[in-house]
């Protein structure tokens, strides 16, 4: 059997697994408050959405996970934002400064920070992420080196800062020079790879609800990150997750960081606008 035909064979495998055939588990009305705070996940889509309604990750998930992120004593990933807070108060860098120094409290000097990332940097003359302005922070203001995306302090720190936005909605800037990027993530987002052949659209919007494997597929939504996967058996990042679908579908991943990944965030910050903030969220 050639290349071609063995490529051609596993993309109508997958394809069939989430056809007609495929177990349906669509998502369930409950609602999401935690610690007080109702968050959306779920709200109408706008004219001319690709999605009839834009519905959280968390609604396909089973009870039992829905109920480990709706209590913070009992969500995984509050470990990491304890170290996060614990980065926050911490001097590191020549300058002899913390993120306190600039930013004081974190609960009210990053209250619905998340939601507006991607955000535009004029400077940097590109759209930064939230790691992208941590290590800016770091690097010109702390003079302190920078961390690593998948790093064990950056994973805290984002989630810290996520953590401060619970129930914002997401809301990115769409005009201006994000335009463009914005443009780019969704060329990205509708773009077959791999030698599954597969892009992001054909699980997240043509068969969400549907079960591939063991795999209960959602539509793909950003608002939870950084999130504690049960697979990852700890904390990732949302450039983590890009990166683990493309190895699914047998295709060169692009990296952390990388113009591509960051254009495809903000394609999905706008795509799921009007969501809450849920971070830290767990997910399967």
């Amino acid at each position: 059997m050639t290349a071609r035909i063995i490529k051609r064979a596993a993309a109508l495998g997958v394809i069939a697994a989430m056809g007609a055939g495929a177990a349906l588990a669509d998502y369930d009305d409950d609602e999401l408050v935690i610690d007080g705070v109702k968050i959306a996940t779920k709200v109408p889509a706008p004219p001319g959405h690709p999605l009839p309604e834009i519905v959280s990750g968390w609604r396909f998930r089973s009870d039992e996970t829905q109920a480990l992120e709706a209590d913070d004593f009992e969500n995984p990933a509050m470990v990491a934002v304890d170290y996060g807070q614990s980065l926050w108060d911490a001097v590191d860098g020549e300058a002899g400064k913390s993120c306190a120094s600039c930013h004081g409290d974190v609960e009210e000097s990053m209250k619905g920070v998340r939601a507006g990332y991607p955000k535009w940097n004029e400077k940097a003359g590109r759209p930064f992420t939230l790691e992208n302005q941590i290590n800016a922070c770091r690097t010109e203001n702390m003079k302190a080196e920078p961390w690593k995306w998948e790093s064990r302090e950056m994973l805290a720190m984002t989630a810290l800062v996520g953590k401060q936005a619970r129930g914002y909605p997401m809301k990115i800037q769409k005009d201006g020079p994000m335009a463009e990027w914005i443009e780019k993530g969704k060329e990205l987002y509708y773009t077959r790879f791999g030698q599954l052949d597969l892009a992001c659209s054909n699980c997240h919007e043509d068969n969400y609800g549907k079960m591939i494997r063991a795999d209960h597929l959602s539509q793909g939504h950003i608002n939870g990150f950084p999130t504690y996967r049960f697979k990852w058996q700890g904390l990732g990042s949302l450039h983590r997750r890009f990166k683990g679908c493309m190895e699914n579908i047998r295709a060169e991943p692009f990296k952390r960081g990388s113009d591509e990944f960051v254009a495809l965030e903000a394609y999905l910050a706008v795509r799921g606008e009007g969501l809450g903030i849920e971070t830290p969220a767990v997910r399967n």
